[in-house]
């Protein structure tokens, strides 16, 4: 019996292990443990997190890395690359406060630049509408899902709103 409690203690204290970094803090997102902002270079970035979804270039030769871990994540991740090719900080951008930033009027470019890939886009034709959502946390494992509302015509943002997550089943 002792073995067995043995066991179990050891496999739960590894898992638990996993979520952690070489001093015990715990890691929001496997691969950053492997990174230092003013040190790793773009390519320590790469080898970490993989390749991102999409590459924004700044000015002055600095770029943003985009990597959303959707479309059931709730987390993208923007690595900023300075033009030396130096990792200058990383961000979580599905965040409450960045939701706030996107206003009518916004470019649909203004947007991605923000909050990364949406989920998903559907089009409202009769609407003249084209919603785009992305999964998001709120608070101890709520998901909800915040959704972008945009003018076919003109291509711009007219609204937002949020609506429940239509994974979870009542």
């Amino acid at each position: 019996m002792k073995q067995l409690v043995r066991a179990f203690f050891a496999f739960v204290c590894s898992i638990a292990a996993l979520g952690c970094d070489q001093q015990g803090r715990f890691v929001e997102e496997a691969g950053l443990e492997k990174l230092s902002r003013g040190v790793s270079s773009e390519a320590d970035v790469r080898l970490a997190m993989g390749r991102p979804d999409t590459v924004w270039e700044e000015e002055g030769g600095a770029r943003t890395l985009e990597y959303p871990k959707g479309p059931s994540g709730v987390k993208t991740w923007m690595f900023d690359i300075d033009r030396a090719g130096t990792l200058k900080d990383w961000r979580q951008v599905l965040t409450a406060e960045n939701f706030k930033r996107v206003t009518p009027g916004m470019s649909l470019d203004q947007v991605r630049r923000l909050l990364g890939r949406p989920r998903s886009t559907v089009q409202f034709q009769l609407k003249n509408e084209e919603v785009w959502d992305w999964l998001y946390e709120e608070g101890a494992g709520s998901r909800r899902l915040f959704n972008v509302h945009i003018d076919i015509d003109t291509r711009s943002v007219t609204r937002t709103s949020t609506s429940e997550d239509p994974d979870i089943r009542p």
